[in-house]
């Protein structure tokens, strides 16, 4: 007999993975070319009979890895944004504390002003910078007892990126200063099937080690004393949850720049649905985080058509607004 909080997991699941295959089916078809729902029997199945060649080739080759990867990085995102939440014992955590989102950025400005290298260059500097600058506050936090070592080296971590990225900006010309600007400001658009067939296995094999760590993120809730006593080893724990969230977010950041909110946005939802336990908890917000960047990376496609948004600035418009929702329910509730 599954218990109460299985079954609404349960169906949560079920509906946002519903949700999700109608996401990704709508996203594909719709943009700046629309793709007829009468001609998707015919593209899926490989019939070229009354079917144009453009239209199978916008959806198999630039609409489908764009939003099968959008979805990696949807899930990627808030499956680490509850990991560092619940490593922190804060609902503010997400993947950028630590400096791997800074780090990134520092890596891909460097390039973009230093080089004249396209987007492998680019991406590489990203990658070893976001790797670079956690492996930095971690070495730095260890040093104290606690996470606060860790958070206050993230801090530092992040300011001093901020500045380096400064001192690259004032250097930059004008080309480079627009290509930065939109790396910083994120965007799926360099997503392509070699791209996704490379991350999504990655992804998916560090997010199931990450599912499977729950009752270790459910030990660290209740603090560091208390795990121990229920024999967890929080030292290595930790360091194995800091290696693989960087091993996750760093190639990420690398192709898609920085793209915020979802690793805060979706833990919380999720959280005041279900609870904070995490052996649900950390499926559903998978595949909401997969649902909310498939939806927020169609609508930076059709907002301004044939333009296009960057998907950092859109999430950011739909994280702000919910958190200030969030302040002001809470307070609310507290008069």
């Amino acid at each position: 007999m599954l218990s109460r909080r299985t079954r609404k997991s349960l169906l949560v699941l079920v509906g946002l993975s519903a949700a999700l295959v109608a996401a990704l089916l709508m996203a594909a078809m719709s943009g700046a070319v629309e793709i007829p729902w009468r001609l998707l029997p015919a593209i899926l199945s490989g019939s070229t009979e009354d079917t144009p060649q453009i239209l199978r080739q916008v959806f198999l080759e630039i609409r489908l890895p764009r939003v099968l990867f959008s979805a990696v990085v949807g899930a990627s995102l808030a499956v680490t944004g509850v990991a560092m939440q619940a490593l922190f014992r804060n609902p503010l955590a997400e993947p950028g504390l630590v400096g791997i989102s800074s780090g990134g950025a520092l890596g891909a400005v460097s390039a973009i002003v230093l080089t004249t290298g396209g987007f492998l260059v680019i991406a590489g500097a990203a990658f070893v910078g976001s790797l670079l600058a956690t492996l930095l506050a971690y070495l730095l936090g260890r040093r104290y007892p606690g996470m606060a070592g860790l958070l206050l080296a993230g801090i530092a971590v992040n300011a001093i990126a901020g500045s380096a990225i400064g001192l690259f900006t004032y250097a930059a010309d004008d080309r480079q200063l627009r290509d930065l600007t939109f790396w910083s400001m994120g965007s799926l658009a360099g997503a392509t099937w070699q791209i996704t067939a490379w991350l999504a296995p990655w992804s998916v094999f560090w997010l199931a080690w990450l599912c499977m760590q729950w009752k270790g993120l459910n030990a660290l809730l209740l603090g560091e004393r208390e795990a121990a006593h229920l024999g967890y080893a929080i030292k290595p724990l930790r360091r194995k949850l800091m290696i693989v969230i960087a091993l996750v977010i760093g190639p990420l950041v690398a192709v898609t720049g920085g793209i915020g909110f979802v690793g805060l946005v979706v833990p919380h939802l999720v959280r005041m649905v279900l609870g904070a336990h995490h052996r649900y908890m950390l499926l559903v917000s998978a595949v909401g985080g997969a649902l909310l960047l498939v939806l927020a990376d169609w609508l930076a496609r059709i907002a301004v058509i044939p333009a296009e948004l960057p998907i950092g600035l859109v999430t950011s418009l739909i994280g702000g607004p919910f958190f200030l929702w969030l302040l002001l329910t809470a307070r609310r509730s507290r008069v």
